[in-house]
């Protein structure tokens, strides 16, 4: 999907729009891709540990375990430095999602992205079992209910 330092100049960019933790980069490249593309946690994660072990972020807790990422002054003169590789890659990603928003069915598109956000930040806390069980329980009688109009 990115070539190789891309991935870094367009956190940089998004980053310097505003503090962000990193399932809001994650999530905000799904939104330009329409649901095309959506990095996992595994690649953003550590590129933005590496971007603060260079200096160019640093990083505040929030609420619970969840880091907010910004900019430091090297950051923003890196982000300013790779501003046209960071534009031409949204430009890139967003036109890959235009072409693939024939998926797009409107509220249904965004009542499954909603649902996929909401597993992701429950998951992510949860490691009861019981709760993932009655998750799946829940998930498994929507997908009937659908099957069956």
């Amino acid at each position: 999907m990115f070539e190789p330092g891309e991935l870094r100049a367009v956190i940089l960019h998004l980053l310097e729009q505003k503090p962000r933790h990193g399932y809001e980069v994650i999530r905000e490249l799904e939104t330009l891709t329409r649901g095309t593309y959506a990095p996992s946690p595994g690649v953003i994660y550590p590129l933005l540990t590496m971007l603060e072990d260079l200096g160019q972020v640093e990083a505040t807790s929030t609420e619970g375990a969840r880091k907010v990422f910004s900019l430091t002054p090297e950051g923003r003169e890196a982000a300013g430095e790779s501003k046209r590789e960071a534009e031409s890659s949204l430009k890139r990603l967003q036109r890959l999602g235009d072409e693939n928003a024939w998926n797009e069915t409107g509220p249904v598109w965004r009542a499954m992205h909603n649902l996929k956000a909401v597993l992701r930040q429950s998951l992510s806390t949860r490691r009861d079992k019981d709760a993932q069980l009655q998750v799946a329980d829940i998930i498994d009688e929507a997908a009937k209910k659908i099957e069956r109009l």
